[in-house]
């Protein structure tokens, strides 16, 4: 080899190198825009569920749609939850459990169980965080079965078997379902309707007129009477 051409290979191994060391300490590229897998981001996914949830109900949702609003690659999504109806029902966790609701007002005395109800429904549900939860179940449960037989396996667990397991009486599972209407009415009225004057009331204002009627439901007489007296 000619002393001129070993000079030039010795310049290309050398630049060579030059290019190798400096790529060696380069950052990784990564794609903008996405969040990569890590601790937050079942709690990303999560949130954008029910945001998107509660925006449409369940049969526009897409698994497509929550992944972009999280900023995830949906297979990120199919990774942590699979479908969307196990994501849907991770969603609808409920931020406080019926059962212990019904022990405070126990405990604060039989005769207040009724305005202790509804006071914790609303001050549970009056923050819009914890609020995009319930409007998207009850949206959710409006336009699609599936999602309404899911809601109404987390009513029985989560609210009608605690009411019954509290009162201890053979009509339990009447008047528990009797107190579910009634608030899941208030709640579309409230929250999704916005029914004016009620859905500016105060919580103050509902506990006084809600409350009578779910103490009812509870502890006061729900059975048909003929005229005589005598129940039917």
């Amino acid at each position: 080899m000619s002393e001129s051409a070993k000079l030039a290979s010795k310049a290309g191994g050398s630049a060579g190198a030059a290019v190798r060391v400096a790529g060696a300490g380069a950052a990784p590229v990564r794609r903008s825009g996405r969040r990569p897998g890590g601790a937050d981001t079942r709690q990303a996914i999560l949130e954008a569920a029910r945001a998107e949830f509660a925006g449409a109900g369940y049969d526009t949702v897409t698994i497509r749609g929550i992944a972009a609003r999280a900023k995830v690659d949906p297979a990120l999504v199919h990774h942590y939850f699979g479908t969307k109806e196990t994501l849907f029902g991770a969603a609808l966790e409920l931020p406080v459990r019926p059962r212990e609701v019904f022990a405070e007002g126990l405990a604060a005395g039989r005769d207040r169980l009724g305005a202790t109800v509804v006071r914790r429904f609303l001050e549970t549900w009056e923050p819009a965080d914890t609020r995009v939860r319930l409007v998207a179940m009850l949206r959710s449960a409006t336009t699609n079965d599936a999602a309404m037989d899911m809601i109404r396996e987390l009513l029985a667990r989560e609210v009608f078997e605690p009411i019954t397991d509290a009162l201890g009486v053979s009509d339990a599972p009447l008047r528990a379902t009797l107190v579910a209407s009634q608030l899941i009415g208030l709640a579309l009225s409230r929250y999704i309707s916005r029914l004016e004057p009620l859905a500016s009331a105060s919580i103050d204002q509902l506990v006084a007129a809600v409350g009578p009627t779910l103490q009812r439901y509870l502890t006061g007489e729900i059975s048909a009477t003929d005229p005589r007296g005598s129940a039917r």
